[in-house]
């Protein structure tokens, strides 16, 4: 049986299968410190689960319209004026089975054979893959720790040809944790409105930021970039409900109406009891989350600082989400034993055969001499992990 072209281009998500295989591990008894998956290890809140049990005794397990409930579009549509100053209708709002799925459909519903969709690196894994299905081809546009991971206006402006049609922002970003300055992303805005192409804006870590630094939609800056924008978001990362699948997207009506059709013939509807538990979390008491964000930032503090006092490895201090990605070029050459350590994949594998400690390669993400830890694990966790990491780069010859 012959695969489609399209298949043959993509690959499994690296960060799903590091996170895998640290818990086949696990299962097998063997003492793993995972710092692979890109999910809060606090219980989704009490008064979200809550809601869902009710909407389960309540009969609400049926479809709901393939978009979703127009009780949680509008809900988005408050949270966005509430928090960023935008002003979406309903119709203007997508429900979807987690940002990703969201994202998956625009692609869907925009690109197509001969557009290039522009894409800062480091990037989140799942970007190019989504473009590559959409059969337009990722621009990969490189940024450095000297840069604050941020692309520039000069940057974007040089990347755009006639065939691009639209730029995926990522702010705060995973894998690196840099977010945009207001300054930053008004001159990017300049670009967009001055060159007419669409952006994406993926803000899924928008309430995990951390030393007062403040967080920018770039969709609120100039009313004119309205109609040429679209912003993503969900429950996951904020409520820790990253198994409950809702994400969303508010952009132009008739691209969400493209996206919901699309929606309408592939999952249909987002599970009607996770619709009702996203409506408390985004309607709800909001207390969880500075509560949450406390402890990441006495994670994230500890972490980076560790980090850095290793040899051969320096790690950038992340503003917002809750990844720390450290650059690692200093110990490349080096052996382990026999296995000499080459690039991040390397890097990996050792870490995990000879210390079990699971760590995603910096490739995945566009950046080779980085690896990407997270730090949405106890502070335990984090304090034996990084001691092993320490002990198996100090052994290296």
């Amino acid at each position: 049986m012959e695969l489609a072209q399209r298949v043959k281009e993509i690959k499994p998500s690296p960060t799903l299968a590091v996170d895998a295989k640290a818990k086949a591990l696990q299962a097998q008894g063997v003492d793993v410190i995972g710092f692979g998956a890109g999910e809060p290890d606090f219980d989704t809140p009490d008064n979200i689960k809550e809601a869902a049990i009710k909407a389960i005794k309540a009969g609400f397990t049926k479809y709901t319209p393939a978009g979703g409930t127009e009780e949680l579009k509008k809900a988005v549509c408050q949270k966005l004026k509430k928090d960023n100053g935008l002003d979406y209708e309903p119709a203007e709002i997508l429900i979807s089975c987690g940002a990703k799925h969201s994202l998956y459909n625009i692609c869907q519903a925009l690109f197509q054979k001969g557009d290039e969709v522009i894409i800062p690196a480091p990037y989140w894994v799942s970007y190019p893959d989504m473009v590559m299905l959409a059969e337009a081809t990722p621009v990969i546009l490189k940024t450095t720790e000297e840069t604050g991971f941020r692309i520039t206006a000069k940057q974007l402006e040089q990347a755009i040809t006639p065939k691009t049609k639209a730029l995926i922002l990522n702010s705060p970003s995973n894998p690196t944790g840099a977010s945009y300055t207001k300054e930053g992303l008004m001159a990017l805005a300049q670009v967009v409105l001055k060159k007419g192409i669409t952006v994406i804006s993926d803000e899924i870590y928008e309430k995990l930021m951390y030393d007062n630094v403040s967080f920018f939609s770039i969709a609120s800056l100039d009313p004119k970039l309205k109609a040429q924008l679209l912003v993503v978001n969900g429950v996951s990362k904020s409520y820790s409900m990253t198994g409950w699948r809702i994400g969303y997207a508010a952009g132009p009506r008739p691209v969400i109406t493209a996206m919901t059709n699309i929606q309408s013939q592939s999952t249909s509807n987002p599970t009607s009891i996770s619709q009702k538990a996203s409506l408390e979390a985004l309607s709800g008491p909001q207390d969880f989350i500075p509560i949450m964000l406390k402890e990441f930032d006495k994670r994230r503090t500890y972490m980076v600082d560790r980090l850095n006092a290793m040899p051969g490895v320096s790690c950038y201090k992340p503003t917002g989400a809750f990844y720390a990605f450290p650059n690692c070029a200093g110990v490349f050459g080096r052996k382990a034993g026999t296995t000499t350590i080459t690039d991040s994949t390397s890097l990996a594998q050792h870490l995990l055969e000879s210390v079990n400690v699971a760590v995603v390669p910096g490739v995945a993400f566009g950046a080779d001499e980085n690896i990407r830890l997270s730090y949405a694990t106890s502070f335990a966790n984090i304090e034996k992990g990084l001691d092993r990491i320490q002990k198996a780069i100090e052994g290296l010859t």
